[in-house]
């Protein structure tokens, strides 16, 4: 990780997009968008950024999905994952956390703590390595 981590966020909702990307960048990120499962994927394989935000519902390739080929695929498993979920999902979290997600926020999330609470959840990650 350089001095600007790199998140990507995947999300199929627009207004949850530009939320993230104007208050991440705020806070010191580098930010890729997609809006999908599938651009979101070809993103983590050519970016391969620090952590990976993921809405869990979304139509055609959802969340799990993605998570799935990220964490299965040599050159993505070591991105962070984080799911970006409702509340009241919990089977969804279990299984993503199943899957490989590394940790989830819970929507509605304080959009302007997203950017320390993740550079949090960054620092206690790169301690573990």
């Amino acid at each position: 990780m350089g001095d600007r981590p790199t998140v990507l966020v995947i999300d199929d909702d627009s207004g949850i997009r530009t939320l993230l990307h104007y208050n991440l960048r705020l806070d010191g990120f580098t930010v890729h968008i997609a809006e999908n499962g599938e651009d979101g994927l070809e993103l983590a394989r050519s970016k391969h950024p620090d952590l990976l935000l993921l809405d869990i519902r979304m139509p055609g390739m959802d969340g799990l999905e993605v998570l799935s080929e990220i964490k299965n695929n040599r050159k993505t498993r070591n991105i962070l994952v984080f799911m970006l979920t409702a509340k009241g999902l919990v089977s969804d979290i279990e299984k993503a956390l199943e899957i490989g997600a590394d940790d989830y926020i819970v929507k509605p999330f304080e959009a302007n703590n997203i950017g320390q609470t993740l550079k949090r959840k960054l620092e206690k990650f790169k301690d573990r390595k």
